[in-house]
């Protein structure tokens, strides 16, 4: 997944919310700790711990390649119609290098976040941002009533 996807109109949100980061290794702990509040806040129905580990990857990886000085990554998590969650990951780098390939143990300590946020995703996708940058997106089943992400 080395180009960019059209991003899907999803469902109307029922929940939406979001926040900046600063691009240091302690955004991932900040996001989780957001994500999980917000979503226990709004009693989500999906599994809260898979979705927390989705953020707590989509942010580290934008913190560590998405560094751009006197930027921040945003994270958006919106709740859509039929309880499935929407996870949008932003930062200032156009490019998305891939997901890497091959099995996790054959690649070294890098690149198995990306592959666990496809394990635990409906649907992993990336699209460039208006003023630059791009968004990586990760869609996540709600567990409730269904519903298209």
């Amino acid at each position: 997944m080395t180009t960019p996807t059209t991003p899907r109109t999803p469902l109307l949100p029922t929940h939406t919310w979001s926040a900046s980061y600063p691009m240091t290794p302690s955004a991932a702990r900040l996001a989780r700790l957001h994500t999980r509040r917000r979503l226990a806040s709004w009693r989500w129905h999906g599994d809260i711990d898979d979705a927390v580990l989705v953020v707590s990857e989509l942010v580290a990886n934008a913190a560590r390649h998405g560094r751009v000085p006197g930027r921040h990554a945003w994270l958006r998590l919106a709740v859509v119609e039929g309880g499935g969650l929407v996870v949008d990951v932003s930062d200032a780098v156009a490019g998305f290098p891939g997901f890497p390939g091959g099995a996790a143990g054959a690649m070294g300590e890098g690149g198995r976040g990306l592959i666990v946020v496809r394990q635990l995703a409906h649907d992993v996708s990336w699209f460039p941002r208006d003023g630059g940058g791009k968004t990586v997106r990760a869609r996540l089943t709600g567990g409730g009533g269904g519903g298209d992400l």
